[in-house]
C-alpha cells in the first residue's frame, strides 16, 4: 500500500474554511484530482475523505494510462457562510503552494468557472471552460467511459454488450447519472435520488422512481451507483440481486473486502476508479497534451476494453477485478521507478500546516 507523500491543512485566512490538500503518489507525474467543497461533521471527516479520495485517484491515473499520481482538495465549509471568491483565493493560495506537484480539477460543490479561477491565478487546474480553452465539464466524457465499462461488462455476465431488456437501477440523478440514464434506452430503468425534483427526470424518461433504499433492495440486473460513495456495504453484498454493479460514484466500497464477498455471490463489480476514468482522461489528453475531441474520444471508449481484460483475468485467476485492477496501476507505477509497497516520503514525513 502506498501512504501519501504529502498533506496540507490550512484554514483560509480570508473565509475561515479548512482546506485540505492531499497529495498520495507523484510517482507517473503530479498530482491530479477534484475540489471538493461541501459542509462535513468535523474537518477530521473531511480529511478522511481527501485521503480517501486521493489515493483512488492514484490507481484511476495508472489504470487509465496518464502520467500523473493522485491528489485531492477538500473545503470543509465554516459554520456560517464565507464569500465564494474568498473561498477560491484561499484554495488558490493553498494550490500555489504545492508548486506545481498537484493539479485540481472540479468536483462535488465547484465547476469549470472555479477551475478558470484557480487557473489563472496559480496555472494549475484543469477543466476550464471550453470557451477559455479548457475541456469543459467533465461529466459527458465520465458518463461515456462508464457506459463503456458497462457494455464490457454486459458482455462478459450476460454474453453480449446489449442492455436492452435489462432491468438497471441507477441511485444518484446528477449529471453524469442523468446522462447514463438518458443512454440507455431500452432497458427498464428505475431510479432514485434524495433530491425529489429528480422525480420530472424519471418521469420524462419512463423510469420507474424510488427511495434509494427501495432501489438497492429491488430485483435487478445491473446496480449503476451514481451518487456518494461507501453504498456497497456487507450487509447490502449479502442482499444485492443485481449480477453487475458499476457507475461513476467514487469510493463505492465501504471496505475493500466486499469485493470479495460480491465475488463470492457471482456478483461482478467493476471498480469505480477504472469505470468512472473518461471526464479525467478526457480533461488531460485536451487540457495538458493538446488533443482535439476526435483523438481524445477512443482514449475514453478504451475503458470498455481494459474493463474486458481485467474481468477475463480475474475470471482466469480467481481474483476479484479489483485485486486485478490495483495490480496492473501498481505494475505500471513499478516501472517507473518505484514499487507498489513504498511511497517517497512515509506518513511521518507528512507537511501539517494550518495558516
Amino acid at each position: 500500500m502506498i501512504r501519501h507523500e504529502g498533506i496540507v491543512v490550512r484554514r483560509g485566512r480570508r473565509s475561515g474554511a479548512t482546506v485540505i490538500m492531499a497529495v498520495h503518489s507523484t510517482v507517473l507525474g503530479p498530482a491530479i484530482g477534484g475540489c471538493r467543497v461541501r459542509h462535513y461533521p468535523s474537518w477530521q471527516a473531511g480529511l478522511d475523505d481527501a485521503v480517501r479520495l486521493s489515493e483512488a485517484m492514484t490507481w484511476k491515473a495508472s489504470i487509465a494510462g496518464l502520467d500523473h499520481g493522485g491528489g485531492k482538495t477538500v473545503v470543509v465549509l465554516p459554520a456560517g457562510s464565507a464569500p465564494w471568491r474568498s473561498l477560491l483565493e484561499d484554495v488558490s493560495d493553498a494550490l500555489a503552494s504545492m508548486g506545481g506537484t498537484y493539479l485540481t480539477g472540479p468536483d462535488i460543490g465547484t465547476g469549470p468557472d472555479d477551475m478558470q479561477f484557480l487557473f489563472d491565478r496559480t496555472g494549475f487546474a484543469f477543466c476550464r471552460p471550453v470557451a477559455r480553452g479548457g475541456s469543459g465539464d467533465s461529466g459527458p466524457a465520465t458518463a461515456d467511459g462508464v457506459l463503456a465499462a458497462l457494455r464490457a461488462g454486459a458482455a462478459h455476465v450476460f454474453g453480449d454488450g446489449a442492455l436492452e431488456g435489462l432491468r438497471i437501477g441507477i441511485i444518484g440523478l446528477g449529471s453524469v447519472g442523468l446522462r447514463l440514464a438518458e443512454s440507455l434506452g431500452g432497458a427498464e430503468l428505475i431510479v432514485a435520488d434524495v433530491d425529489e425534483a429528480r422525480r420530472a427526470d424519471a418521469s420524462r424518461l419512463g423510469a420507474q422512481w424510488a427511495s434509494p433504499e427501495t432501489l438497492l433492495k429491488s430485483d435487478l440486473d445491473v446496480l449503476i451507483p451514481a451518487a456518494v460513495g461507501g453504498v456497497l456495504t456487507s450487509t447490502l453484498a449479502a442482499e444485492l440481486s443485481a449480477r453487475l454493479v458499476v457507475g461513476p460514484a467514487n469510493n463505492q466500497l465501504a471496505d475493500d473486502r466486499v469485493a470479495d464477498q460480491l465475488r463470492d455471490r457471482g456478483i461482478t463489480w467493476i471498480p469505480d476508479f477504472l469505470a468512472s476514468a473518461g471526464g479525467v482522461i478526457h480533461a488531460i489528453g485536451i487540457e495538458r497534451h493538446g488533443l482535439d475531441e476526435k483523438a481524445v474520444r477512443p482514449l475514453v471508449d478504451s475503458i470498455g476494453t481494459t474493463v474486458s481484460e481485467v474481468l477475463s483475468e480475474a475470471a482466469r485467476a480467481g481474483r476479484t477485478p479489483l485485486a486485478v485492477t490495483h495490480a496492473r496501476a501498481a505494475a505500471r507505477m513499478a516501472s517507473h521507478g518505484e514499487t507498489a509497497t513504498q511511497a517517497r516520503h512515509a506518513v511521518s514525513d507528512t507537511c501539517y500546516s494550518t495558516n
